[in-house]
This record gives C-alpha cells, sequence and structure tokens, in this order.
C-alpha cells in the first residue's frame, strides 16, 4: 500500500509540475488544498489565493523545472516530499534561474484527491 501511494504521490508532483509550467489555474486548483500554506525561498507566507493569482496575472512565468533528488515519506493519509528543482522563468519584467529544495505536504482529501497542503522553499547554494 505506502509504495502505490508513493506512486501516486510521484504522479500528483508531476502533474503539479506540469501544471505551474503552464499556469493551468483548473489543475493548480485541483492540486492544492483550500489552505495551503506556502513560505517562499525569501520566507514569504502565500496562500492558495495569492499563489493562483501569480499564475493568473502572469506575474509569474515559469520555463523549466527540472527536478532531481525526490524523497517521499508516506504516514497514514499525507505524504511528505522533498525535492530539487532548477528552475528558470520571469517574474514580472525580471528573468530568474534558480536551485531550490522544496518539501510539500500532501494529504488525501475525503474524495481520494491528493492535493498539498504545506510547501516551503528553499534556495541552495
Amino acid at each position: 500500500m505506502p509504495n502505490d501511494i508513493a506512486s501516486a504521490i510521484i504522479e500528483a508532483e508531476a502533474r503539479l509540475r506540469s501544471a505551474m509550467l503552464a499556469s493551468d489555474l483548473a489543475a493548480l486548483d485541483e492540486l492544492i488544498d483550500h489552505g495551503l500554506i506556502f513560505t517562499n525561498h525569501l520566507g514569504q507566507v502565500f496562500g492558495k489565493h495569492d499563489d493562483l493569482e501569480t499564475h493568473r496575472s502572469g506575474l509569474l512565468k515559469l520555463e523549466r523545472m527540472d527536478g532531481s533528488e525526490m524523497r517521499v515519506h508516506v504516514d497514514g493519509d499525507c505524504a511528505v516530499v522533498s525535492v530539487r528543482m532548477a528552475l528558470a522563468g520571469s517574474f514580472g519584467p525580471s528573468s530568474f534561474s534558480a536551485d531550490l529544495r522544496y518539501t510539500r505536504v500532501w494529504r488525501r482529501a475525503p474524495d481520494g484527491a491528493w492535493r498539498v497542503i504545506a510547501a516551503h522553499a528553499s534556495e541552495l547554494r
């Protein structure tokens, strides 16, 4: 069972990555819990509305998200993912590239769907 859940989480991570790259609001809305708490690499805290708005407005445009070093830990209806991500894109008028480590907490909702309830990003140097 944990291996099945780990596979489902890896698939959900891939769907999240694709949705972020495409700024697919419907998919992001499906994958992100309404109570999301996301702390970015600058220590700023955002909720789901804020996260979706950066995509909706075009403020954030991701061109590359290359993941590596993924670890998944399953505990009941929750899973924790740690993944290294090489990013490139633009935020407003400025281009950026970054090497980040994301930690995400996924929870299985009553409808059986996995959604991100918390996330944190740290810049690697």
